[in-house]
């Protein structure tokens, strides 16, 4: 599907929300590269998500395995020549697979395989040790988990991937202090952090800065998630969406943006919440969970124009 054709396919898809679709088909300098989620559609099955890349204006899927979502085993179980016939149908590319199960230290094996059958860039997980460091500890951590992570890496730089461990609550990558040292310690273009603003969320005056920091070479994939009462209890699907862009969380995205324009960032955006319970998709339909999506996208765009 060509650019003007995926346009026109999100404005019918949007619905009202599609007068704002001209931002994103506007030529400019910087343009945001956008990665599909999987998870966002829960257990459904692949050949239904993978339509929906094109209609939501993403350029390839994320790849996300259980409890979040289970495509992941479904590609096991279907066999990888059909996976790959199935993304070959739907010119989708699996760019990313997200393995948090696997923790930082178990993904060489799954490296290669996803590497050599779908020609996966980016493989996306957290990380281990202590809880939310800071000031000295963390620069101590940090250098111990970058020296534990070499033979990873090593394998990383031979396929040519990039290994993206995110700031996750309850890791010690999580406070500003952890990512700063982070960026000032890793030497390796095939480590970088998965960044997460819903993460940061006690640091919101901080995102900025930290991109900044963390520079283009650190971020090879980044969220557009915010917090919200409903990423971890029960709550009214109002408030549950909230973590979405554009759907009335208290985000600034402008300044966010502009610090993105600044470092020139080229790596792939993932418009993302959390459902409660995981494993649920976060709309009851592919059709809808896409047009929330879609909503989101034209948010962060007419933002971006902004700016």
């Amino acid at each position: 599907m060509n650019r003007r054709n995926a346009i026109r396919s999100i404005g019918s898809l949007a619905g009202s929300t599609a007068t704002i679709s001209p931002l994103i088909a506007k030529s400019d300098k910087f343009q945001l590269r956008y990665i599909l989620s999987s998870a966002m559609y829960g257990y459904m099955s692949l050949d239904s998500i993978l339509p929906q890349v094109s209609l939501t204006g993403s350029e390839a899927i994320d790849v996300w395995c259980k409890v979040h979502g289970n495509q992941r085993e479904q590609i096991d179980k279907m066999g990888y020549v059909a996976a790959k016939n199935l993304l070959a149908e739907n010119k989708v590319k699996a760019a990313v697979f997200t393995r948090y199960p696997l923790g930082p230290f178990g993904l060489i094996e799954e490296m290669k395989k996803i590497h050599q059958n779908f020609g996966a860039e980016i493989i996306v997980c957290g990380t281990t040790g202590p809880s939310e460091v800071k000031g000295k500890e963390a620069k101590r951590v940090v250098q111990e988990f970058l020296e534990k992570m070499k033979p990873h890496i090593a394998v990383a730089e031979e396929l040519g991937m990039t290994i993206a461990v995110e700031n996750h609550s309850r890791q010690f990558l999580y406070h500003p202090d952890s990512l700063r040292y982070f960026a000032e310690l890793n030497e390796s273009k095939n480590l970088g952090v998965a960044l997460a603003p819903h993460h940061l969320h006690r640091f919101q005056a901080d995102i900025p800065d930290l991109i900044r920091d963390l520079g283009n070479k650190n971020i090879p994939f980044m969220y557009f998630q915010e917090h919200s009462d409903g990423m971890y209890t029960k709550a009214s699907k109002e408030i549950e969406m909230q973590q979405m862009p554009g759907f009335g969380g208290g985000l600034k995205y402008e300044p966010i943006l502009r610090a993105l324009k600044e470092i020139k960032y080229g790596g792939y955006c993932e418009i993302f919440m959390h459902p409660v319970p995981r494993g649920i998709p976060i709309l009851p339909t592919a059709e809808e969970i896409s047009k929330a999506i879609i909503k989101s996208r034209e948010y962060i765009e007419k933002s971006l124009a902004e700016i």
